[in-house]
C-alpha cells in the first residue's frame, strides 16, 4: 500500500495545518497539499496526506473515512497514481 492518501469532500476554508493536526494521531505525517485553483487561489475541496509508514496511512483511513471535519464528511482512501502527462493526451 501507498503511504499516500486522498482526501476529499474538504472545507472550502481547511487549512494544511489543520488538516496535519487531524493525522498526526494516527503517525508521522510527511507532507500535506490541499490543491487549489490556479486563478483564484481558493481551495478545489480536496488534497493529499503522505504519512511516513504505510500501517500509518491505513489506520488513518479506516478511522476518518466518512467521517465529520469541520462541518464535511470527508472521503479519505488511498491515492491513486498520477497518470503520466503522455497517458493524459490519449
Amino acid at each position: 500500500m501507498e503511504k499516500r492518501i486522498y482526501v476529499g469532500n474538504l472545507s472550502f476554508g481547511t487549512q494544511e495545518d489543520t488538516l496535519r493536526a487531524l493525522f498526526e494521531p494516527y503517525g508521522d505525517v510527511e507532507s500535506v497539499n490541499i490543491i487549489t485553483d490556479r486563478q483564484t487561489g481558493r481551495s478545489k475541496g480536496f488534497g493529499f496526506v503522505e504519512m511516513a509508514e504505510p500501517q500509518s496511512a491505513r489506520d488513518a483511513i479506516a478511522a476518518l473515512d466518512g467521517g465529520e471535519f469541520e462541518g464535511r464528511n470527508l472521503r479519505v482512501n488511498e491515492a491513486r497514481p498520477r497518470p503520466s502527462s503522455q497517458d493524459r493526451r490519449q
